[in-house]
C-alpha cells in the first residue's frame, strides 16, 4: 500500500466518526494545552521576578542589622564608611516603620523611610515633580517629605501634592517632592511610602542608630567581592558575631525565585506529561473498539492481498492523526491561555518555539506508542477468523 493511500484511508476512517474521534483526543488536547499554558505562566513568573529585582537594582545590596538593642546597630558614620569600600559606587542608611499618615480626614497606613540625599542614587528613586531630600533637611533634621504616587492618589486624589501638610504620628510635615512611579518590588509597593530626612525618622521613630544600609556595587560581577569586604567589616564591628547582620545579594534572590519557579514549573510539567498519558490510553482503548467493530473489513483487505504491514500501517497511521490533531488543537488552545495568562498576572508571557515542538513531537510519539498494540492486534488477525466474524 502507497503512502498516499494510507493517509487517506486513516482521515476518511477519522472523520467518519467524529464525535469518537473528538473525545479520544481531548486528552491529548488538554495535556498539550497545559504543557504550553503552565510554560508560559512560568516564563511570566520569571520576567515579573526580573522586573522586580532589576527595579531594586541587580547591582544593590542590603544589609540588615538583626539583633537587638543599641550596641548591634550601625550608626550613621559607620555606615556611611562603607562607600570607602573598593568597587563601592554609593552607600544609602535607611530607617524604617508603618506609621499612619493623614491629611484633613483621610488617612491610611504607609512604609515611612528616613533616608539620607543618597539614596536617590542608590535606589535609583528620583522625584518626578518637586525636589528631593538635600543635606541641609537631614543636618536640620527638617520636617519635609516625599510622598509615592500610591499614596498621594489616596490622600490628594488629582490635587497637586507639593506644599500639603500631611501628619505623621500628630508631626506636621510638608511635602517638597512627588516620587517616580515605581511598582512593586520583593519588599512590597514602592508607590505606597513616605520618606523623610534620616535625622528626622530617627526622633520620630525614637530609635537610635542604622538598621539597614543599601550598598550600590560598581560592576555586577564584583558583588560577591563587595560582599567578603562587608562582611569583614560587620564581623569586626559585632566581635565575631555574625547573627547580629545579613548581607542581601538582589541578583542571589533573582536566581534563588528562578530556581524554585523553575522546580515548580517542572513539577507542573510532570502533571502535565500524566494528562497526556492518560489521553494515550484513551486513544489505545478507541482503536481497540475500532479494531472489533472492522474485523471483517481487515479480513477481506487480508483477503484480497492485503499484507499485515498494511494494516499495522493503517491503524498506526489512524492512531497518529487523532494524537496529532489533538496536538495541534492543544497548541491552539495553549498559545489563547498564554494570553490570557500574560493579561491576569500583568506580565509579559512567551511561549518558546522549542517547548511547541517538543509538546507537539510528545502528542505524536503518544499516538505511536498506544496505538501499536491495537494496530498490532489488527495486523495479526487470520483473513479466515475475521471474515466468520459478525
Amino acid at each position: 500500500m502507497k503512502l498516499t493511500q494510507g493517509f487517506r484511508m486513516a482521515f476518511k476512517s477519522v472523520l467518519s466518526n467524529k464525535l469518537r474521534t473528538s473525545l479520544s483526543m481531548l486528552g491529548i488536547l488538554i495535556g498539550v494545552a497545559t504543557v504550553i499554558a503552565l510554560v508560559a505562566m512560568g516564563k511570566g513568573s520569571s520576567n515579573q521576578v526580573e522586573e522586580q529585582v532589576s527595579s531594586l537594582g541587580t547591582n544593590l545590596l542590603s544589609i540588615t542589622i538583626t539583633g537587638r538593642g543599641t550596641a548591634t546597630s550601625l550608626s550613621k558614620d559607620e555606615a556611611m564608611a562603607f562607600a570607602d569600600l573598593p568597587n563601592v559606587e554609593g552607600v544609602s542608611p535607611v530607617v524604617s516603620s508603618s506609621l499612619s499618615v493623614k491629611y484633613n480626614t483621610t488617612s491610611t497606613d504607609v512604609t515611612v523611610e528616613g533616608i539620607t540625599p543618597e539614596y536617590e542614587q542608590v535606589n535609583d528613586f528620583s522625584v518626578q515633580t518637586g525636589r528631593y531630600i538635600v543635606p541641609i533637611d537631614e543636618s536640620n533634621s527638617q520636617k519635609v517629605a516625599l510622598i509615592g504616587v500610591s499614596t498621594a492618589e489616596e490622600l490628594f486624589g488629582t490635587d497637586d501634592p507639593l506644599g500639603k501638610v500631611i501628619l505623621l504620628n500628630g508631626y506636621r510635615f510638608t511635602i517638597v517632592g512627588l516620587l517616580e512611579a515605581k511598582g512593586s518590588s520583593l519588599s512590597g509597593s514602592n508607590d505606597e511610602k513616605v520618606l523623610i530626612p534620616l535625622s528626622t525618622a530617627q526622633r520620630l521613630f525614637k530609635s537610635v542608630g542604622v538598621r539597614t544600609v543599601y550598598v550600590k556595587v560598581t560592576q555586577l560581577d564584583l558583588m560577591n567581592t563587595v560582599v567578603a569586604m562587608l562582611e569583614v567589616k560587620l564581623t569586626e564591628k559585632f566581635r565575631g558575631d555574625t547573627s547580629s547582620y545579613r548581607v542581601f545579594n538582589q541578583q542571589d534572590a533573582m536566581e534563588t525565585l528562578n530556581s524554585v519557579n523553575k522546580t515548580m514549573n517542572t513539577m507542573l510539567l510532570y502533571v502535565a506529561a500524566i494528562s497526556l498519558i492518560v489521553g494515550g490510553i484513551g486513544i489505545m482503548n478507541i482503536m481497540l473498539v475500532s479494531v472489533t467493530e472492522r474485523t471483517r473489513e481487515i479480513g477481506i483487505r487480508k483477503s484480497l492481498g492485503a499484507k499485515r504491514r498494511d494494516i499495522l500501517f493503517q491503524f498506526l497511521v489512524e492512531a497518529v492523526t487523532i494524537s496529532g490533531l489533538g496536538g495541534v488543537l492543544g497548541i491552539g488552545i495553549g498559545y489563547i491561555a498564554s494570553i490570557v495568562i500574560g493579561r491576569v498576572m500583568g506580565t509579559h508571557t512567551e511561549v518558546p518555539f522549542n517547548t511547541v515542538m517538543i509538546a507537539f513531537a510528545f502528542s505524536a510519539a503518544v499516538g505511536v506508542v498506544f496505538g501499536i498494540f491495537p494496530a498490532n492486534k489488527a495486523a495479526r488477525l487470520r483473513p479466515v477468523d475475521a471474515l466468520r466474524h459478525d
